[in-house]
């Protein structure tokens, strides 16, 4: 079995939802529904806004 089809036994699969890119414009699907006062990013510029970890 894959790890990314693994949803830890909570049912359905999660609902995805269009959303564009804040940084570089490309569209996008998010778990979640985006809220549009807050940025969202694509799985390629989302690294560059994470808060670093020790």
């Amino acid at each position: 079995m894959d790890q990314r089809d693994n949803r830890g036994g909570f049912g359905a699969p999660r609902e995805m939802h269009s959303a564009k890119c804040s940084d570089c414009g490309q569209e996008t699907e998010v778990p979640f529904v985006p809220d549009p006062d807050r940025p969202v990013y694509c799985r390629e510029c989302l690294p560059n806004h994470r808060q670093k970890r020790f």
